[in-house]
């Protein structure tokens, strides 16, 4: 694959890489650990990953037209990163699915996302920039987090370009 073959397919994978990754840096934390106060937007790593996960539900539900709108929002936290982990893989690859099966035309579709007080409709394309740079975003506030909680942040940046890629992000390459 070409990123101009399909960019938005390129982003989903590494978004979904980028996940995994601090997902295995995030596996020697405790619940405890997990849960504990972090200087950050959400005051812990839990709540900003689950801030991350519930909005890729959101996002991906609109996108596939799923018809769980906020109700997406109406669960518990999930307190144990591995468990969050196995979650956040599974939208991932909705996510991926969807933009290796989405072809010109429906980047340029309409879909329908339910605010707090109205119905708004977005272009598939418009949705799929914002919810990579929603994930950006707060996986860079998880970094912080993750700094202050003595653990050594891993390196995410290291996706498009052959030099430097690791070989964990060559794999992604590959993927489905």
């Amino acid at each position: 694959m070409t990123l101009t073959e399909n960019p938005y397919l390129a982003m989903a994978l590494n978004n979904a890489w980028a996940n995994a990754t601090f997902y295995q840096a995030l596996g020697g934390l405790s619940e405890a650990e997990f849960t504990a106060p972090r200087p950050g937007f959400f005051d812990s790593l839990a709540l900003t990953m689950n801030h991350i996960y519930e909005v890729d539900l959101y996002y991906v539900d609109a996108l596939t037209q799923g018809g769980k709108g906020r109700s997406v929002y109406a669960r518990s936290d999930i307190t144990a990163a591995k468990v969050l982990g196995q979650a956040q893989q599974g939208v991932d690859l909705a996510l991926v699915q969807f933009c290796k099966d989405a072809g010109p035309d429906l980047f340029q579709a309409p879909r329908q996302t339910e605010r707090k007080d109205e119905t708004v409709t977005e272009r598939v394309d418009a949705l799929l920039l914002h919810l990579f740079q929603h994930q950006v975003h707060h996986r860079g506030q998880a970094h912080v987090q993750l700094h202050a909680a003595g653990i050594a942040p891993p390196q995410l940046d290291d996706f498009y370009l052959e030099y430097g890629r690791v070989p964990s992000a060559a794999a992604y390459w590959r993927a489905p």
